[in-house]
């Protein structure tokens, strides 16, 4: 193949490729709203500014979309955080920083958050996108172990449980949180926010 002729596929996949993402990120929120059981290619397009052509054209199936639209979504969610970890200057502010923005998104992206855990739980039953949650779990594991390092780091300490157990202690706290603000519980988000702090020091006990 010639460098003109690769030059013109790979801007071909590219092309192909963004277009794919843009409809991915349309369709969240229409997937987010009815979940994965009760969600086809046709009910996304009818709940959206998508064509049910275009759909089937850029997507194999509602399970290639929905992992890409998942993916897209939780890894602008683990970035969040790179900001508070990169200007925080100690870890009293790191802790109520991290807090503030749990809280934050509990609140403002419920909808969103309820769809990931749904969709963790189909993994068990289906592998249509078994592989883009073992990716997502992998990533929200490395962000909060880097949440958790990084206050080690201003506290002069040292971590007191292994990676793993720290993302299943956060990962249940934000579970049990969002469960009781879909269920109408309007304390759920500030107690988060003065929770997820606390967490953070008990998982790195003071010098």
């Amino acid at each position: 193949m010639s460098a003109v002729a690769d030059r013109a596929t790979r801007a071909r996949v590219d092309k192909f490729a963004a277009r794919r993402r843009m409809l991915a990120e349309s369709a969240l929120t229409a997937i987010a709203q009815r979940g994965y059981a009760h969600t086809g290619l046709r009910d996304i397009a009818q709940h959206s500014d998508l064509s049910h052509g275009a759909l089937h054209y850029y997507f194999d199936d509602k399970d290639d979309l929905i992992a890409l639209a998942v993916w897209n979504y939780k890894s602008e969610c683990a970035r969040r955080y790179d900001v508070i970890l990169e200007t925080s200057t100690t870890g009293v502010e790191l802790a109520a920083r991290f807090g503030v923005e749990m809280a934050a998104t509990l609140r403002d992206e419920a909808s969103l958050h309820r769809l990931w855990y749904d969709l963790r739980n189909q993994a068990l039953f289906t592998d249509g996108f078994s592989d883009t949650i073992v990716k997502i779990d992998a990533l929200l594991e490395e962000m909060v172990w880097s949440v958790i390092e990084r206050f080690a780091e201003l506290e002069g300490g040292t971590p007191a449980i292994p990676r793993d157990l720290a993302y299943a202690l956060f990962d249940g706290l934000f579970q049990n949180s969002l469960i009781r603000h879909l269920r109408g519980d309007a304390e759920a988000a500030e107690s988060l926010q003065r929770e997820a702090p606390a967490l953070l020091r008990s998982a790195v006990p003071a010098v």
